[in-house]
């Protein structure tokens, strides 16, 4: 039998969470003995539709499916030039409404595997709700315009105590940009005149940036203020986000389980099999430490 080819394309390399789903593919690649090429989008919506679309297109050999976790939209043309040419397709961390159609259409297995991303913001919001149990303000810093970020942020809003405003700035899923986010909103006045006594960003990464950023403040007292509020952030890798909580540079997390090894494993089984998988599979999200062995923040 010949080797299963499966393309992996992930949003960035510089992001903790893209690092285990790259990880969790390798994994699943040895383990079911498929070839595996990943690229990475460099953040970059345009250039993953194009990366794959030379794949796709290509008169050289084309990978038997592609699984991409993509940047911007849930990229519809690009999947349907994946049917189009017999490439198995799967859809990751997006909500997506072309799956059910493309089925219909061809033989290869379409289907997308997602967290219940708006629960992520839930717990994050139940978070908030523990560490700020006299309310008060956080500095919330979203991801981009995404699918992703939109959901999160409306599980949080749902779940969060009314006596708990959100200030959001915005960044792009990158410790860099959410050292920058914060950084900028740091110099400003205002900064010094809302009561924020929680800083929470939807990932791990920006997380870490918005802390470094603190550690930045050049006046001791400011600097030791905000260094002294809880951080928290989402995704959960056991390497990043799980271990800045143990070593106290995060006050919780919410653990996202990688896709990318289950949607791997569903593949392979449905081209080996030729049986089209489930159209959606959930995965789900979980709060680190629990909430109820999570500690309130400064009074």
């Amino acid at each position: 039998m010949t080797k299963l080819s499966i393309l992996v394309s992930l949003i960035t390399n510089e992001n903790d969470y893209q690092k285990e789903q790259a990880a969790a593919a390798e994994d699943a690649a040895r383990r079911l003995d498929a070839n595996i090429q990943i690229v990475y989008a460099g953040n970059d919506a345009v250039n993953q539709s194009q990366q794959l679309l030379k794949v796709i297109q290509g008169s050289s050999q084309r990978p038997d499916a592609i699984l991409v976790e993509p940047v911007g939209t849930g990229m519809p043309q690009v999947a349907g030039a994946a049917a189009a040419a017999g490439i198995g397709w799967g859809i990751l961390n997006r909500d997506v409404d072309y799956v059910a159609k493309l089925r219909l259409a061809g033989r290869a297995p379409i289907f997308a595997v997602t967290t219940d991303q708006e629960e992520v913001g839930r717990i994050q919001g139940r978070q908030f709700a523990v560490l700020l149990k006299e309310g008060g303000g956080v500095l919330y810093v979203e991801g981009p315009a995404t699918d992703v970020a939109r959901l999160r942020a409306s599980g949080m809003y749902s779940t969060k105590p009314e006596n708990v405003s959100p200030k959001v700035l915005k960044g792009d899923w990158t410790e860099a940009s959410g050292h920058r986010a914060v950084k900028s909103w740091l110099s400003l006045s205002t900064s010094q005149q809302l009561h924020i006594r929680v800083i929470g960003c939807q990932n791990d990464a920006m997380a870490i940036g918005a802390r470094r950023a603190c550690e930045e403040v050049p006046e001791s007292q400011a600097r030791k203020k905000w260094l002294s509020l809880p951080f928290t952030g989402c995704d959960g890798a056991p390497k990043t986000g799980q271990e800045w909580v143990c070593r106290g540079l995060l006050a919780a997390t919410v653990v996202v389980p990688p896709t990318m090894g289950l949607a791997f494993e569903i593949m392979a089984k449905a081209i080996r099999s030729g049986v089209q998988p489930l159209q959606r599979t959930l995965s789900t999200p979980s709060s680190y430490p629990a909430l109820e062995e999570l500690t309130g923040g400064p009074g």
